[in-house]
């Protein structure tokens, strides 16, 4: 996972990263994508209005551990189909 370059969705108002909140109790869960282009597929399949406001981004693995602590996300949601979407959940140790 840390040798791997993922992409993320961000904000181009406000710097915020596109989060999945899955339950109320907790945080958010950062969602990434193993590619550009599943990035793009999912903002123009569920935010074509919003798609001009949003960039995506690339990220290494080895840089996520300090971005999940920076802006307080519980963990990673990985888009393993951006149509659907299915997203697989993982939490972050803290480690």
């Amino acid at each position: 996972m840390f040798s791997q370059v993922y992409y993320l969705v961000r904000s181009q108002a406000d710097g915020q990263h596109l989060a999945a909140h899955p339950d109320e109790s907790g945080g958010g869960y950062l969602l990434l994508f193993r590619e550009h282009f599943d990035a793009l597929s999912y903002l123009n399949t569920h935010a074509g209005d919003l798609a001009n406001r949003l960039a995506v981004e690339s990220i290494p693995g080895s840089q996520l551990g300090g971005l999940l602590k920076r802006w307080g996300f519980v963990g990673v949601g990985i888009v393993t189909d951006p149509l659907l979407p299915k997203i697989d959940f993982l939490k972050h140790s803290g480690k």
